[in-house]
């Protein structure tokens, strides 16, 4: 093939086409555990994550929810997907590994938040939240009902388990229940109702027994039936590590910030000099966006890892 301007324009094109057909058509599940914010700077501040906002009976002045002084931002951070086109592939009519590329990179723009997004959750136990404490942690911060400071925790080790009605209740059980449990500064119900179990794959088919099966192992009538949908996801590290999570409110568990949605850029100019220096064209996706956390009370992580 003839590389001039025509040719490469319709070359690309194609690529354009390819990659365009592969994001559209490809699988993400990040939006059923977190939630999209629009970022119009180099980060958002989500100071007001501080604040669980709930109607109140109104006597008096309206109770207006102070901030506390707590300071989170998420910083946006940018991304790329590049493929290097030789010049003398097109010269040879040599393209077709190009197409494989191509859709290679509109499915990883596409799934760019899902990256982001378990990333997050697999740092759920040692990244920080607005709170100042792990977004997993025993000991988060909380004022009682006297005024009083006081701690709550969304963690433990417990290993999920159908083994037994007893073991199933000790871990999938407790952590529902503590959740459901977690209570405002005026010791109203957060009306926290989980709804996702989130599990890495080595720990699918106990989850789906949990869900699906009538009896437990212990040949018990099984109380966890139906009761939460479940997710499985493999770009999750840990192999015990399981996930209890709230998604009903406006506030999800965990947050994608979107700056830039993925945009197609290109360097096609024959006479460039980084074509000249290398006899490369390039074409690609870039985005900038970054992940984060919501309400910690919207979740409950255990480590699996006791005993």
């Amino acid at each position: 093939m003839l590389v001039n301007k025509s040719n490469l324009s319709n070359l690309f094109v194609s690529l354009k086409t390819m990659f365009n057909n592969a994001f559209a058509a490809a699988p993400t599940s990040w939006a059923k555990i977190a939630m999209l914010v629009p970022s119009t700077s180099g980060q958002n501040d989500y100071a007001w994550l501080s604040a669980f906002p709930q109607m109140r009976r109104w006597i008096g002045a309206k109770a207006v929810k102070n901030l506390k002084g707590y300071k989170y931002s998420i910083i946006n951070e940018d991304f790329e997907a590049t493929i290097e086109v030789e010049r003398n592939d097109i010269e040879d009519d040599n393209l077709g590994i190009y197409s494989t590329q191509a859709q290679g990179a509109g499915m990883s723009a596409k799934q760019l938040p899902d990256e982001i997004v378990y990333d997050v959750v697999d740092g759920g136990f040692t990244n920080r939240c607005f709170d100042g404490q792990y977004f997993f942690d025993t000991d988060h911060p909380v004022v009682l009902p006297d005024g009083s400071l006081g701690s709550v925790s969304n963690m433990f080790d417990k290993k999920l388990s159908a083994d037994s009605v007893e073991e199933a209740q000790a871990s999938l059980g407790a952590a529902g229940v503590a959740m459901m449990e977690f209570k405002d500064d005026e010791g109203r119900s957060l009306n926290v109702k989980p709804n996702v179990l989130l599990v890495p794959p080595a720990l699918m088919f106990v989850a789906n027994l949990l869900m699906t099966t009538d009896r437990l192992e212990d040949g018990k009538a099984n109380p966890f039936k139906g009761a939460y949908e479940v997710v499985v996801e493999p770009r999750l590290r840990s192999r015990s590590a399981w996930f209890l999570l709230d998604t009903t409110k406006p506030v999800k568990p965990f947050i994608y910030q979107e700056r830039k949605k993925p945009v197609l850029v290109e360097q096609t100019d024959p006479q460039s000099d980084a074509v000249f220096s290398t006899k490369k064209f390039k074409f690609g996706a870039e985005a900038r966006a970054a992940g984060g956390y919501g309400f910690w009370q919207t979740a409950f992580g255990s480590t699996g890892t006791a005993a």
